[in-house]
């Protein structure tokens, strides 16, 4: 069957608002083409093979009655709780054993039937027996205020696991700081350790180079003194070395002299020239010196005396003293 003849055929079905698909063999609902008559509020889908409700059956929000009794259905959509515009459902004769938390939901419900179903007990115990109008009704509002209870049971257990997960994020969170922190104090301490090794290193480099620097000075103010040393010393045995040339020289020069002045009073005195007129202040100069001489052999003669009279002198006191 195409889409037309689909499309067509429900057409067939609707009367007013109301669409009639019961007793039509169905095994699922035709969602697409319910939601093309958004007029027809009123849905009979009972009396087929329909085993579950597509989740686009949730959208049909301008449904208000809906009859799916004498189907197989195990189970409803999660979503069902979108239809807030429903008021009579009737959910006879499947094979249901609970219903969807949304169902708390479905503000407008008024009239619910849920007999003949294998409802868990809590479940059944709110539906009742549904036997006429008012215990229908009775069931809608039982129900709706069941599945309340549920939606707050679950709302808090989602509440709570979103409180735990939470806490565990916090806790996860607090574990990631602290293994942060350490990570971060770890890094600073091995920085810190870093920077205190070259601060040393640079210190034993410092320490070093002042050392050397010390020992240089010590070398050259040692070096500066052996300098001086050796200089002195060198000055101390070059020193009277000019003196005892210049002495020598004016010794030999004086000798000399004198051999000179010998040779020429021994010339004047011994050979023909003194008769000369170059020789006679030569020879008188030689008489005057020998005639000094003589006069000075009587003086040095008494003073030879006198010292060997004080020494002699001396010398006896000296034992004189000893004794």
């Amino acid at each position: 069957m195409s889409k037309n003849s689909k499309v067509l055929n429900l057409k067939d079905t609707i009367n007013g608002n109301e669409v009639d698909l019961s007793l039509c063999n169905l095994t699922e609902v035709p969602v697409r083409e319910l939601a093309l008559f958004t007029k027809a509020t009123v849905v009979d889908l009972s009396c087929n093979n329909i085993t579950s409700l597509p989740p686009e059956f949730c959208n049909l929000t301008h449904l208000v009655k809906v009859d799916l009794s004498k189907n197989q259905l195990t189970c409803l959509p999660d979503d069902l709780g979108n239809l807030t515009s429903l008021q009579h459902l009737d959910l006879y004769n499947n094979k249901l054993t609970v219903l969807p938390v949304s169902f708390s939901q479905l503000r407008s419900l008024k009239w619910c039937d849920l007999k003949d179903n294998p409802l868990e007990a809590e479940l059944a115990k709110a539906a009742g027996d549904c036997l006429d109008e008012k215990q229908c009704k009775q069931c809608a509002s039982k129900v709706l205020q069941h599945m309340r209870e549920l939606q707050d049971e679950v709302d808090r257990a989602r509440e709570k696991r979103l409180l735990k997960e939470k806490g565990l994020e916090r806790k996860r969170e607090v574990k990631q700081k602290d293994r942060e922190a350490k990570e971060k104090e770890a890094r600073k301490r091995e920085k810190a350790e870093e920077k205190e090794k070259r601060r040393k290193e640079y210190n034993a480099q410092k320490a070093a180079m002042a050392a050397q620097e010390q020992q240089k000075k010590k070398n050259e103010e040692k070096k500066k003194k052996n300098g001086l040393a050796a200089d002195k010393k060198a000055a101390e045995k070059t020193a009277p070395k000019p003196r005892r040339s210049l002495i020598s020289l004016v010794f030999k020069l004086l000798l000399l002299l004198l051999t000179g002045l010998a040779g020429v009073a021994a010339a004047c005195r011994l050979t023909d020239l003194k008769k000369e007129a170059m020789c006679v202040p030569v020879n008188v100069a030689v008489d005057d010196g020998l005639s000094w001489a003589k006069e000075q052999e009587g003086v040095v003669r008494q003073l030879v005396q006198n010292l060997s009279s004080a020494a002699k002198e001396f010398l006896e006191s000296t034992q004189a003293s000893k004794n």
